[in-house]
C-alpha cells in the first residue's frame, strides 16, 4: 500500500511559553552566511551516516558470529517461564524480521508523540524534536525528529507505510542495513530541508519520519519498479512503483518550487533520492565493508 506519507513544516500554537520560544530563532536575524549554516549539518549528517555503515556493519557480523556459535554448541532452548512469558515469546518469534525491526521503530514514535503531550515538556521538545535552521541547536534535532510527531493522523499515516514496506525492504537488505538506511537517511533528508530553508529563507519547523520513509520508497521501488501499490484510501486505483516514485519526485519538485508549506517537500525529495542512491550503488558500497569486518574480526579475535 502506498500512502503520501508526510513530513509537516508547522508553526507552535500563538500563546505563551510556545510563541516566545518559537521567537527566539529567525532566519533573517542571524548574520552567519548560508553557508556556515549549511557546514555543520553536512558535517553532522557525514557523521551519523558513518556510524550507520559501521554499526550496521559490526552487527551483521555479530549476529551471524552469534548463530555459529550458537549451531556448533548445540545449546539446548529453555522454555520461558510463566505462560505469559511464553506467549509473549511465541508470538515475538511468529514476527518476521522486517515485523520485529518496525516494532522498537514504532515504539519510539509513540513515546515521542506521547511527549508532545506534556505541557512541561513542549520547550524542549521544540529544541530537539523538530527541525529548524533557526534555533541554536541544529544537528540533533535532524536525527531526533526522525521520530517526532505532534498530530495522531501524521504518526498513524507514517506508520501505517513504514509498515507496509518494511518486511519486503528487509527481506531484500537484511535488518542491520534496513535500519542503518532508515537512520542515515532521515538525517539527509533532515539536511535537504535546512539547505532548501536556509538559501531560500524559508522559515518553518519540520517533524515527521516521512523523510525516511521516502528513502524506503525510493529504494523499494527502483529496485522492483513492476511492484504494484495503491493509495489507502483508493484501494481501487493500482499504478506500478515507478510511476508512484516519478509522480512523487515530480509532486516535491513543484512544490518547492511553487513553496507550498504543508509538506515539507525538500525533505521528501532529498529522501526519495538517497533511498534511489542506495537502490543504484548501495550494494557496491555495501560490499567495501569486508575491509571494515576483518577489522573487527581480527580485533575482536585478539582480545
Amino acid at each position: 500500500m502506498l500512502s503520501l506519507a508526510q513530513r509537516c513544516i508547522f508553526r507552535p500554537p500563538c500563546g505563551g511559553q510556545q510563541l516566545r520560544f518559537f521567537r527566539m530563532g529567525k532566519l533573517a536575524s542571524n548574520s552567519a552566511g548560508p553557508s556556515m549554516k549549511i557546514l555543520k549539518p553536512i558535517l553532522f549528517t557525514g557523521a551519523v551516516g558513518s556510524t550507520c555503515y559501521v554499526g550496521a556493519s559490526i552487527w551483521q557480523y555479530e549476529e551471524l558470529r552469534a548463530k555459529m556459535i550458537s549451531k556448533s554448541l548445540l545449546q539446548p532452548r529453555f522454555k520461558k517461564a510463566g505462560s505469559l512469558r511464553q506467549h509473549m515469546n511465541a508470538f515475538w518469534n511468529s514476527l518476521s524480521e522486517g515485523q520485529k525491526i518496525f516494532a522498537p521503530i514504532l515504539a519510539c514514535n509513540v513515546a515521542v508523540f506521547c511527549a508532545w503531550r506534556l505541557p512541561r515538556l513542549q520547550p524542549f521538545m521544540y529544541r530537539l524534536f523538530s527541525a529548524d535552521p533557526a534555533q541554536k541547536a541544529v544537528c540533533w534535532p535532524m536525527l531526533l525528529s526522525t521520530f517526532s510527531h505532534q498530530s495522531f493522523l501524521h504518526l498513524a499515516a507514517n506508520m501505517f507505510v513504514l509498515h507496509s514496506f518494511c518486511t519486503g525492504t528487509v527481506a531484500i537488505l537484511g535488518k542491520e542495513q534496513f535500519l542503518g538506511l532508515y537512520l542515515a537517511s532521515g538525517v539527509v533528508s533532515s539536511l535537504a530541508s535546512h539547505t532548501y530553508k536556509v538559501l531560500t529563507r524559508f522559515p518553518g519547523r519540520s517533524l515527521g519520519a516521512s523523510g525516511a520513509i521516502m528513502a524506503i520508497l525510493g529504494y523499494i521501488c527502483t529496485v522492483h519498479p513492476d511492484i504494484r501499490l495503491s493509495i489507502i484510501f483508493l484501494p481501487q486505483f493500482h499504478f506500478t512503483g515507478e510511476m508512484a516514485i516519478k509522480g512523487l519526485l515530480l509532486m516535491d519538485s513543484v512544490g518547492m518550487v511553487m513553496r507550498w508549506r504543508f509538506f515539507d517537500h525538500a525533505a521528501h525529495l532529498g529522501g526519495a533520492l538517497f533511498g534511489i542512491f542506495w537502490a543504484v550503488c548501495g550494494h557496491n558500497l555495501w560490499m567495501k565493508r569486508e575491509v571494515l569486518v576483518t577489522w573487527w574480526h581480527n580485533n575482536r579475535s585478539s582480545k
